[in-house]
């Protein structure tokens, strides 16, 4: 995370507008400038477990991780730097909840890459702020203005709810499988419900919570821990199991930094992409450190795309592995720790 976005290093070129002012950190952080660029005093706050714990390793106090900021974290804060992430609806969420505790006249600055969607923010926040390109570099722009009224905000107006079979599936924006369940999880969904998993379950990346809400409809004999590094995610899995009365633990971590003991199953639809570019380094983790976490005789199964080199890494790993189905797009590989 030390090593500076592009929009980093544009906000680099702009530091001196930053010196004097009490300035609020969020957005989509992938760096660590935010605890090292100049300012009176400064406030991080974001909605990613990772970024946050080597955010605060950093800076210490006032550096926030949840779903939403509230008044109390902002620290007078006048300055709001945000980055743009590349999903539009997260996007308005955050910016509405966070303009809605700034001050009248605070000064919003915008920062993200072109190909982020970043010409579209000064659509989306139109109505509290009128924003203007300042600065334009390493195909990223930034935007400033000052906020002219502040937007009203409800989490509870941002909930998106929909059904899969008898399930009632709660989302935030933003979070993976926030308009409907996805195919690749379909594919995986198949292989579990009719075959009686039960036992200790660890569902990494939970998104939603489907996954392990379906096993638990089907099966009181489970004990689910459901894990993800999004706090919004991990407040749509606990607003899944909670509409459906269903019970596990729901906690965050960064794949098993979190974990401790073992269990029966692992389950995952893990990401494939960081931002832009396709990046295998969860799933090696999730693949390479599962037997840690397995006993003897559990077994790991994840869904990924089929043109994804997966198999390398399950040889090396576990002495069984196999493709229990495949449809062309997506495989669901089933590994089993012997010993």
């Amino acid at each position: 995370m030390s090593i500076l976005t592009p929009e980093s290093n544009m906000l680099l070129r702009n530091r001196d507008q930053f010196t004097h002012r009490n300035v609020l950190f969020s957005g989509d952080l992938q760096d660590t400038l935010s605890a090292y660029i100049e300012t009176q005093t400064r406030c991080i706050y974001t909605q990613q477990y990772l970024h946050w714990k080597i955010l605060k390793e950093i800076l210490g106090k006032n550096t926030y991780f949840g779903v939403i900021m509230t008044s109390n974290m902002l620290n007078k804060c006048d300055t709001l730097i945000y980055y743009w992430p590349k999903n539009k609806q997260k996007a308005q969420f955050q910016l509405q909840n966070l303009l809605s505790l700034l001050p009248c006249g605070s000064e919003i600055f915008i920062v993200g890459e072109h190909r982020s969607g970043v010409r579209s923010a000064t659509n989306c926040i139109k109505n509290w702020v009128e924003l203007r390109k300042i600065d334009s570099a390493r195909h990223c722009g930034l935007y400033h203005g000052y906020l002219e009224k502040q937007p009203y905000f409800n989490l509870n107006t941002f909930w998106h709810e929909y059904l899969v079979g008898s399930l009632t599936i709660q989302s935030l924006p933003g979070v993976f499988g926030y308009n409907g369940l996805d195919r690749g999880t379909q594919l995986l969904l198949s292989t579990l419900i009719d075959n009686n998993i039960r036992g200790r379950i660890l569902d990494v990346g939970c998104g939603t919570g489907i996954l392990a809400a379906m096993l638990a409809s089907y099966s009181q004999a489970t004990h689910l821990t459901l894990t993800d590094v999004n706090a919004a995610a991990l407040s749509s899995s606990q607003a899944t199991f909670s509409c459906n009365t269903l019970r596990g633990t729901i906690l965050p971590s960064n794949v098993y930094s979190n974990i401790t003991g073992r269990f029966d199953v692992i389950i995952s639809n893990p990401p494939f992409h960081d931002r832009f570019k396709r990046n295998l380094d969860i799933t090696r983790v999730l693949i390479q450190k599962a037997p840690d976490y397995l006993y003897i005789g559990g077994e790991l199964r994840i869904v990924a795309n089929s043109f994804l080199p997966y198999k390398k890494i399950f040889n090396e790993t576990f002495d069984y592995h196999e493709v229990l189905i495949s449809n062309g797009d997506f495989k669901v590989y089933r590994a089993i720790k012997t010993k």
